[in-house]
This record gives C-alpha cells, structure tokens and sequence, in this order.
C-alpha cells in the first residue's frame, strides 16, 4: 500500500495521514470548498476539492470520491468516523472499484449497522441483551403489549443510525402510541428508515464500550474498554480507559462477550463493541460501531498501540501479531472533546473566528487538532476543534493533568466545552468514580462554571497573525471542475 485517500476531514484525516507518513505511505486529501484552508489539505501529499460546503455535496459523494481515488492511483481508502465510515453501500462500491477499504467488509457493516440486525447476530453466542423486542415494530397493539410485558419505563429505539436520533423514553402506556409515531418520524427524516424498536429502559446506565481488533485470519483481540458515561444528547462529552467501576473478573467477561460479538459478523479491523452497565454491574449489548471511534486515543495510550497503523497492516493483509494475553493495561487516560459548545447555554454549538489559539504541552498531554489561530468554525461540520487527552500512572494523575491542560489551553473567539472539562474533572462524583450517564442532569448548572481565562487584545491579536503567516505548502492540489471533463493539477499556496 504505497498510497491512500482520506475520505474525511478534521483532525481525524490528520491523524491518520500522520500515520500514513510514519509507514511511508502518500496521502490523498479531499476537501470541500469550506475546507480549502483546513490544515489536513496542507499536510497531505495532494488534495483535490470535491465539492461545496454541504457534506451531501462533498464528503458523502461516494462515486466522486472513487473516480479521485482512481485517478490518483489510490491503493487504499481511509474512511474516519463520520460522513461513509459506516456506509455499507460506500465500502462495497471501493472493493468493487479494486481498491482497498481500511476497514471491515461491507457485509459485516450491513449486520451491525442495524441495531436490530446485530442483537439477532449476537443472539448465538450468549451475549447478554437488554429485554426487548427482536424485530421491528409493525404492530402499535401488540408493541403495547410488549411493553407491559416488559414493564415501564421502556425505551423506543431506531434500528438504523445513532447519536440519539429516534430515541425516546417512555414512562407511561399513554405516552406510547405519541411517544413511537415521533420516534418513527426522527428515525425516518434522520436515516431514510423508520424502523423502531423497543428496550427496557435501564434508568441509570454507565456507558461502556470495548475496542476490539480483528484480522483476516480469525484472530481477534479486545484492548479493554473505554467508559463514555459523560454525555450530552446522547453523544459523548468525557471519555476514559479504562473505567473506575469494572472489577478485574467483569472486565475480563466483558472482553470475551465483545469478541464474541465481533466473530458474529466475522470483523476485521478496528471496531467498537458498547454495553451498558447498570448499579449491579450487570452488562448489556448496546451495539456496534463498525469503525474507528472519536475517542480511541485514550485506548492507544493504555496499551500502546497506534489503532489507524493496526486497521493499515489488516487492510493489507498481516496478522495481528500478539494474542490476548499480551495486551495489558497501562496507566490511565482520559479525553475531553473540546467542541464550539456553551455550556452555559444547553451546549448550542458555536461559531465564529478563533482570535487565540495555543494548545497545552508537557509530558502525559496529547492534543488532536485540526484548528489554528485565525481561523474560522465552519457551520457545515460538527462542532468538535479538538481532542485534548492526557495520561498518567493512575486516575488521579491523569485527572490532575486534565486540569492543568485544560488551563493551559488558550483559546478565545468563541464559547467551549473547556471549562465544562474543568467543572466534571473537579467534581467530587467523577473523581469518585460514581456516576452514570445522567451525569450532566444531575450535577451540572451553568452558573457553577468558573470564567474563562481571558487575553489581553494584543496577544488575541498577535496569535491571530499566525494562521496568516504560514509559508508555502508543499501540497499538490488538485481541481476539479463540473463543467469541464479533464481534473485540472495546480499548486497552491496557503
């Protein structure tokens, strides 16, 4: 594999074109007319615009995307998180066009990418789910009946997507038949697919996931788990490995029924198995994310292995080269997404300019960014600038080193998730390790947030020169145009 295409944008096509160069392999950037400047079109060997701003018109155009790969020699495409990462369709049509997909095979997506789907997989290998329905709702009776059978409160989940898209509890029978015509709608205007189903609604769950590794000669591996209990409309804020409450003997079983889920769909590469977990300990099969996760840093940094170098070696087809019972545990990490977020204001995204920008250093702190001082958040994306991680001998070091971070890191221009980072590192339930998901509902106010650092205009301003006094990329851009047949090659200086 001497060449890959990043179908992605962000911090996340910078890490994995930062790998891509440490293994010797060229890196192809797509962009959209939004992201013209962004850092990953100036790191990466060549670049070509694909389309404007909107993601529809960009970063999902599959066939746009395939006819670069190919006109570039692409080998391999790397799909990020986000945007195709998880489209079946997209992962197919890349095989079919003789290149490589860094990731698992379209059929093992299309299993997980149905919730549905995947409890009926996992079903065989004895993996503990949450009481429910097995199929999809047809029937608003006899889904009814199901719930009472259950007992309230339910849950009415989408079978297709995430993010907390189609979802909705449900305390009381007359809340029901409303409470599932909106699911349906959500799921449909979200997914194109309004198939709904239902849960027991575990009312006080921690949020648990395990990365799980699998080659294409049958072995597979877990590197423990992630606790990802700290959220905000369902998506995550705060995320740790491994977590405060698993003793050595859960872990351990929870590690094998997430292998276990993985050999269901006969994955490869790097994938994500989530659970909940309730007061008792007890875990249940949530799903699976079929991809690389927002929040895999804090694995890489407790066991010591670069997760997007691991998915390039299985793409082209090496084994893994350790078993279980090499991966161990060291130390602990933590990451807090850093998103244009107030969280004085129900955590609205933000935009604007960054006036300053200057990212924590110093030993155990990591920083995964796609952002400099000067330049704009665009609208079309997710709100997310940075991943701030930091690592330590133990939890408590790595809380400490949070905090520090999160003071050191100088950013101004907008409103930030940094001091919700401060307010949850210093709160006495995560420092004992004692909450669940309802974490934010339970203890945050926005007035208990301490103000924010704040610069003098001079130094905004001298930061703000920075983004504009870069020197020339060494970057090949590539150009296309809709009206003419032939992809234009110029250079381009930012």
């Amino acid at each position: 594999m001497k060449k890959i295409l990043i179908a992605n944008r962000g911090e996340i096509a910078l890490r994995v074109m930062r790998t891509a160069k440490e293994m010797g392999i060229k890196t192809v950037a797509v962009f959209s007319e939004a992201d013209r400047k962004a850092l990953h079109v100036r790191y990466a060997d060549e670049a070509v615009c694909i389309g404007a701003a909107a993601s529809s018109e960009s970063y999902l155009k599959m066939d746009t995307i395939i006819k670069v790969a190919k006109r570039l020699d692409v080998d391999g495409i790397h799909p990020g998180y986000g945007f195709l990462s998880e489209n079946a369709t997209f992962a197919k049509k890349v095989k079919e066009a003789g290149i490589i997909f860094i990731g698992p095979t379209s059929e093992a997506m299309m299993v997980m990418g149905s919730k549905l789907g995947a409890k009926q997989a996992v079903e065989k290998f004895n993996v503990p789910m949450v009481p429910g329905t097995k199929d999809a709702i047809t029937n608003i009776d006899e889904a009814k009946k199901v719930a009472l059978k259950i007992g309230y409160p339910v849950l009415i989940k989408a079978s297709a997507g995430g993010g907390g898209k189609g979802m909705r509890v449900v305390n009381e029978e007359i809340e029901f038949e409303e409470q599932i015509k909106l699911a349906q709608s959500e799921a449909k205007s979200a997914f194109g697919d309004d198939a709904v189903f239902i849960e027991k609604y575990v009312a006080s769950p921690r949020h648990i996931e395990f990365q799980i590794l699998g080659d294409n000669f049958g072995n597979i591996v877990h590197l423990f788990e992630r606790e990802c209990s700290i959220q905000r409309r369902h998506q995550k804020l705060v995320e740790e490995a491994p977590s405060s409450c698993l003793t050595p003997e859960v872990r351990k079983k929870m590690g094998e029924a997430a292998v276990n889920v993985a050999k269901a769909c006969n994955y490869t590469g790097a994938g994500t198995v989530e659970f909940l977990v309730d007061e008792q300990l007890n875990y249940y099969f949530l799903e699976m994310n079929t991809r690389l996760q927002v929040e895999h840093p804090v694995t890489e940094q407790i066991v010591g292995l670069d997760l997007v170098k691991e998915q390039i070696r299985v793409a082209r087809g090496e084994q893994l080269g350790y078993t279980q019972d090499d991966l161990k545990i060291y130390g602990h990490a933590i990451e807090l997404r850093v998103c244009a977020e107030d969280p004085a204001n129900n955590f609205l995204p933000d935009i604007g300019t960054l006036k300053t920008y200057k990212i924590p250093q110093g030993y155990g702190v990591r920083v995964d960014d796609s952002f400099e001082a000067g330049m704009e958040i665009p609208i079309h994306y997710d709100p997310m600038i940075a991943k701030l991680i930091t690592f330590g001998k133990n939890r408590e070091e790595a809380i400490n080193r949070m905090i520090r971070a999160i003071e050191d890191y100088q950013l101004t221009g907008i409103e930030t998730t940094l001091s919700f980072g401060t307010f949850a590192m210093k709160h006495e339930a995560f420092v004992s390790g004692k909450f669940d998901t309802k974490f934010i509902d339970n203890y945050f106010k926005p007035e208990l947030l301490k103000p924010e650092t704040q610069f003098d205009e001079v130094t905004a301003l001298a930061a703000s020169t920075v983004f504009y006094a870069q020197g020339k990329s060494s970057t090949t851009i590539h150009e296309h145009s809709s009206t003419e047949s032939n992809w234009k090659k110029n250079r381009k200086n930012y």
